[in-house]
C-alpha cells in the first residue's frame, strides 16, 4: 500500500482527493493547520477508514510530523493562503508563507527514500497578466507565455507566489507534476466561490425575487470536483506527466456568469429576475483551459456535465445550509 501525503488535506480539493486516493488503494495522511480547513460530518465518515490519518500541524511553526513515516511515495502540496479576501488583506503574508511552506515540503520530500512524485497545486490565476496585457489564446494551453500583473496590486501576490512555486519545483531536482486548477466546484467548497455563493443567494431569495450577478458577462468553464481529482490522481502516477505542467478543468460548456446564475436559480427551483451587477476587480473576463495535454497524459476526459454537477452540489449544500455546517470559507 503506497502512502500519499496531502498538505491542506482538510480543504475542498484535499478532502475529495483523499477519498479518491483511498479508493485507489493508497494510505492517505492529511496534514492541515486548521486555520481554514475544518472537521465536519463528511470528515468524520472519512476518518472511519483505517487507511486515512489526519495530522494537525503548522508547516511554518512545526516540523513535519515524524508519525508520517519515511515511506511516502506521493506528496500533494495543496496548502496555501487562498481566497480573494485573504490575499487582498494580507499580501505580504501570501508571498512569504506560500513560498516558505512549499520550500519546507520540498526539503522534506528530498529526504523520502521512496518518493515517486511531488504534485504542486498552482492556479489558473497564473494566466491573468498575459490576458490583461496581451490577450490569451482560448482555450489556453499550458505553454502560454506568462506575464505578471502590477506588483503594487495585492491580488498579484497570490499569482506570483504560485509562479514562484512552479519555479521552485522546476529547479528542485525532485520528480514533480504541476497542476493549474480552473474553476473547480462541488460539495464542501465553502461559500466564498461563485457556485455556492449563487446557490445560497438563490435559496434565500423570494420565489419571484431578484438575484444580483457580479461580473455577469465574464465567461468560464466549470469543472466538477470528481473530474478534477480523477485528472490529478492519474497525472500523479503517469510516467509521461513527470516534470510537466497541466491545466485541470473542463473544456466544454463555456458559460457566462449571468447564464450560470440562471441555471443555478432553476436548479434551486426558482424563476428569479437576474440583475447584472458590477465586475469584480481583478476577475478574468474569460477562462477556458486547453486540456489536450492533460487528456493525452492521463487518458481521462472530464465527464460530469454542468447540469449534473450543479444538481449534486445543490443536493449537498441545501442539507449543509439547513444544518448550519457551511462556513464562510474553506481552503482549496
Amino acid at each position: 500500500m503506497k502512502t500519499a501525503l496531502i498538505t491542506g488535506g482538510l480543504g475542498f480539493i484535499g478532502y475529495h482527493l483523499s477519498r479518491r486516493l483511498i479508493a485507489e488503494g493508497f494510505r492517505v495522511v492529511a496534514l492541515d493547520n486548521l486555520q481554514r480547513g475544518r472537521i465536519d460530518t463528511d470528515l468524520d465518515l472519512l476518518q472511519r477508514d483505517s487507511r486515512y490519518e489526519l495530522l494537525i500541524a503548522d508547516l511554518l511553526a512545526d516540523d513535519i510530523p515524524a508519525a508520517i513515516g519515511r515511506d511516502v511515495a506521493y506528496v500533494f502540496h495543496l496548502a496555501a493562503i487562498v481566497g480573494v479576501k485573504n490575499v487582498v488583506g494580507h499580501p505580504y503574508r501570501v508571498l512569504r508563507e506560500n513560498a516558505l511552506t512549499l520550500m519546507r515540503v520540498l526539503d522534506w520530500s528530498r529526504q523520502q527514500p521512496n518518493l515517486q512524485r511531488v504534485i504542486f497545486s498552482s492556479t489558473s490565476e497564473i494566466y491573468a497578466g498575459t490576458l490583461e496585457a496581451f490577450g490569451l489564446p482560448i482555450p489556453t494551453p499550458e505553454a502560454t507565455p506568462l506575464t505578471v500583473t502590477g506588483l503594487e496590486r495585492p491580488r498579484t501576490t497570490y499569482m506570483l507566489s504560485k509562479l514562484h512555486g512552479e519555479a521552485l519545483c522546476q529547479h528542485s531536482g525532485l520528480p514533480f507534476t504541476i497542476v493549474r486548477p480552473h474553476n473547480v466546484y462541488g460539495p464542501r467548497m465553502g461559500m466564498a466561490h461563485a457556485v455556492p455563493e449563487l446557490l445560497r443567494r438563490a435559496d434565500e431569495a423570494e420565489p419571484d425575487g431578484e438575484l444580483i450577478v457580479c461580473s455577469p458577462q465574464h465567461r468560464r468553464t466549470f469543472c466538477y470536483i470528481t473530474d478534477a481529482t480523477e485528472l490529478i490522481v492519474r497525472l500523479a502516477v503517469a510516467p509521461a506527466a513527470c516534470r510537466m505542467t497541466f491545466n485541470i478543468g473542463a473544456n466544454v460548456e463555456e458559460i457566462s456568469i449571468l447564464d450560470l446564475a440562471d441555471r443555478i436559480a432553476k436548479t434551486v427551483g426558482k424563476m428569479l429576475r437576474l440583475v447584472p451587477g458590477s465586475d469584480t476587480e481583478g476577475s478574468a473576463t474569460r477562462r477556458k483551459p486547453d486540456l489536450t495535454r492533460a487528456i493525452q497524459a492521463s487518458g481521462y476526459v472530464p465527464q460530469v456535465s454542468l447540469g449534473d454537477g450543479l444538481k449534486w452540489t445543490w443536493d449537498w449544500y441545501r442539507i449543509a445550509i439547513a444544518e448550519a455546517q457551511v462556513i464562510a470559507d474553506v481552503s482549496a
